[in-house]
């Protein structure tokens, strides 16, 4: 058995609602609620109330559909009013909420297809919600799984007058998100009511708005992941405050509307992926940001992905002049099986990194001063532990890198459907097995990488991010589009080092490989065995935009790591027709 020394975060306050239900009708008595920005800044707004009487309507016609309480319902939508009345409509007909990505790399569609139509099987979906574009690709995923009550839009859904609330109760399944999927398939994560309750209390308790501050909150965050579910939606319904939504790719297409969002609205709170910083960096012109004022936005959280503190110095130094403030960044941790956050470091602080020596990191696993910085994601959130184990299961001592569990009132019941894989992460006691290595300090954690990602060079054991970090410089590479893996080259018995790269759109390939391989040296010691510089658009990511490593190294060995098909005019018409002809043969209700 393991020790009981842990890293303990705060007592969690009373939490204010049973049920996401309860949560959303007092939302609906308060003054706030959604607004939706989309690609001309032009703005839609929902009260909560509008929210709440759409909802009703909608779970009264899922009710007519057939759905049955506990029956889960697939959610493909963009971020739109649709996807609130489908979410919150399945809610309050009893039902589980699945939200689930929608089609939006067209070159890579069978891939699409075959990874959703797991996602339905695995779940169980009893239907498919989606609008009518969407619907327009969706026929070879919904023919493969083939739900019971077929495959339907919203609209038709809430066509007809209605009004219906089912009472649940805490320990009711909510919710099924998806895991990202990083380094093995996305698994289902059933969570209650009474987990998000919890999570949504602890993040409250983290992110108070300012004395006399309206709660607003900003995101760009897609809806079918953690978080900018919860973190964001339902979080606001949760306080209760407001929420701006603009859908992700108009943040990827033009960066600068997150931050103007930002400033128009006064949000004070706004959550990111490391690369939205990095990408504000390199696209947003100072032409597009007069008259914005940053000094509302409290908490500039950056979690889901490795944090670079090169790249968040950069983004204060610039941004300053626009009213941004270097505390408001906060690297957090946080995944799915959690329902989000693990922990937060200190409102205010600012990022803190530890210089660790990089050397003895890899071949001992224990941390001495040195110049290779790593950040500290803080102490855990109210209600929750966190360990550091050796592969014994003994709690490790400060400075010591190990495995981190993690233990708190919102992690998961387990992987629905999948009792093996929930035995393999959760022990008797709670804890859960996050897959990720890290180490403590002074009460703080400190994440140096996945345990599956390790590479492996001459018995010391690298965190991929090593390498990564010393090509974000590298000029012409696409940001964040790089990974470093460990392979054994034919012919020979130790591991080495490989890099797949993308190259930036337009950049000049010759002399790019020579360049990376220079970088990692200058950068880490280590001489890459094999660089190769990849098409954009190449290496396959899971549904959140995060680069799927294993599966990148899996199909570098098979030969099978190539470019998306270009999908033009004609061929998206084409991809309309054969899923127009899927739905019919599997009577998926076209409409």
């Amino acid at each position: 058995m393991c020790g009981r020394r842990a890293m303990r975060g705060p007592a969690l306050p009373r939490v204010k609602h049973a049920t996401l239900d309860e949560a959303l009708a007092a939302a609906a008595r308060s003054s706030h609620g959604l607004v939706f920005v989309d690609a001309t800044e032009r703005e839609t707004s929902l009260s909560w109330a509008q929210v709440y009487g759409r909802a009703r309507r909608t779970a009264a016609g899922l009710q007519r559909l057939g759905v049955s309480p506990g029956e889960r319902v697939a959610l493909l939508l963009p971020t739109s009013p649709g996807f609130m009345d489908a979410f919150f409509g399945a809610l309050l007909a009893g039902a589980v909420p699945v939200p689930l990505y929608p089609p939006v790399r067209l070159g890579r569609l069978d891939e699409y297809h075959r990874s959703t139509a797991r996602m339905l099987e695995v779940s169980g979906a009893a239907v498919v919600l989606t609008d009518a574009k969407v619907r327009l690709l969706l026929g070879a995923s919904v023919a493969a799984a083939r739900p019971r009550l077929g495959c339907h839009t919203v609209d038709e859904v809430s066509r007809e007058e209605g009004d219906l609330v089912v009472s649940v109760t805490p320990e009711a399944l909510a919710l099924i998100q998806f895991s990202s999927g990083s380094t093995v398939d996305p698994k289902p994560v059933a969570l209650r009511h009474g987990h998000l309750m919890a999570q949504l209390a602890a993040l409250e308790a983290e992110l108070p708005p300012a004395p006399g501050q309206a709660p607003v909150g900003v995101s760009w965050l897609p809806l079918y992941h953690d978080m900018g579910l919860i973190g964001c939606l339902l979080s606001a319904v949760y306080y209760p405050g407001s929420m701006v939504l603009l859908p992700p790719e108009v943040f990827l297409a033009r960066p600068a509307l997150w931050l103007r969002a930002l400033s128009r609205h006064r949000g004070f709170v706004s959550p990111a992926p490391n690369f939205a910083y990095g990408l504000c960096l390199k696209r947003v012109k100072d032409a597009e940001l007069e008259g914005v004022d940053l000094s509302a936005w409290r908490y500039a959280l950056n979690g889901a992905e490795p944090v670079s503190l090169e790249t968040l110095r950069r983004f204060t130094e610039r941004f300053s002049r626009w009213g941004f403030q270097a505390g408001a960044l906060r690297p957090v941790y946080g995944l799915s099986e959690a329902s989000l956050a693990v922990t937060f470091p200190p409102a205010g602080r600012g990022p803190h990194a530890v210089g660790v020596d990089a050397r003895v990191l890899a071949t001992e696993r224990r941390v001495v001063d040195g110049s290779r910085e790593v950040v500290s994601v803080g102490r855990p959130v109210p209600g929750f532990e966190v360990q550091v184990r050796d592969g014994l299961g003994q709690v490790l001592p400060e400075r010591r890198v190990g495995r981190v569990f993690v233990r708190g009132p919102s992690v998961m019941a387990g992987y629905f459907g999948l009792s093996e894989a929930t035995q393999r992460s959760l022990d008797a006691e709670g804890w859960l097995d996050t897959g990720d290595l890290g180490f403590e300090q002074d009460g703080e954690l400190f994440l140096t990488g996945r345990a599956k990602d390790v590479v492996i060079i001459r018995g010391a054991n690298h965190a991929p991010q090593e390498f990564e970090e010393c090509l974000e410089t590298v000029e012409g590479l696409r940001t964040g589009c790089a990974v470093a893996l460990g392979f054994t080259p034919e012919g020979e018995q130790d591991e080495a080092l490989l890099i797949l790269a993308e190259q930036a759109p337009g950049a000049e390939v010759e002399g790019l490989e020579e360049r990376v391989r220079e970088a990692v040296v200058a950068g880490t010691g280590v001489r890459p065995h094999t660089v190769r510089v990849l098409v954009p658009g190449t290496l396959p990511r899971t549904s959140s935009g995060k680069l799927r490593r294993s599966e990148a190294l899996r199909r570098y060995l098979a030969g099978e790591l190539s470019a998306p098909k270009k999908v033009g005019t004609v061929g998206l018409v084409v991809e309309m027709a054969k899923s127009a002809l899927a739905l019919a043969r599997a009577g998926g209700h076209e409409g």
